[in-house]
């Protein structure tokens, strides 16, 4: 079996844990926790027969004082970047994101997910599409509370580290 290191990546607030307990357990919690450092979950994933154990590193948002401290994404092979799409701030931050790895680790592969689909966002999808574009990733909206996308994102992604 293939053992993968995950990271998810986005501003506090964006739904990254919610995502990964959708994922994984598929529970949704309305109570906001925020992450301290990292938590580490993991969940088998099955792409065209081949079993792989995802190590999902669940890792405390960017915020204006604090980015991620590369020792937290080395080591990954890939990661979620998370948009909340009611809040266009996370955009910016998310691409900083991007950057921050590429600089410090190089370039990984990437799935973005652009939360809250549930919700009114105030981001368009033209928008995200121009801020994406350039960069080697799938997006997909998608929301923790009602799991939309969120097994796809994953799986899409668990394909870009096996067959890439």
């Amino acid at each position: 079996m293939l053992t993968k290191k995950v990271v998810m990546l986005g501003m506090w607030g964006v739904g990254k844990t919610s995502l990964v307990r959708q994922f994984v357990d598929s529970i949704y919690d309305e109570k906001y926790m925020t992450t301290l450092g990292v938590k580490v979950d993991k969940k088998v994933v099955e792409v065209e027969g081949a079993e792989v154990n995802l190590i999902l590193w669940d890792v405390a948002g960017a915020e204006d004082h604090f980015d991620v401290p590369l020792h937290y994404i080395q080591g990954a092979v890939g990661y979620l970047l998370v948009v909340d799409g009611t809040r266009r701030e996370s955009m910016e931050k998310a691409l900083n994101l991007v950057k921050l790895v590429e600089g410090g680790i190089g370039k990984l592969p990437f799935v973005t997910l652009v939360n809250k689909s549930d919700l009114d966002w105030v981001v368009s999808e033209e928008e995200i599409a121009d801020a994406l574009s350039g960069l080697d990733t799938n997006w997909f909206p998608s929301s923790a509370k009602t799991g939309a996308n969120v097994e796809l994102a994953f799986k899409t992604l668990t394909e870009r580290l096996v067959f890439v």
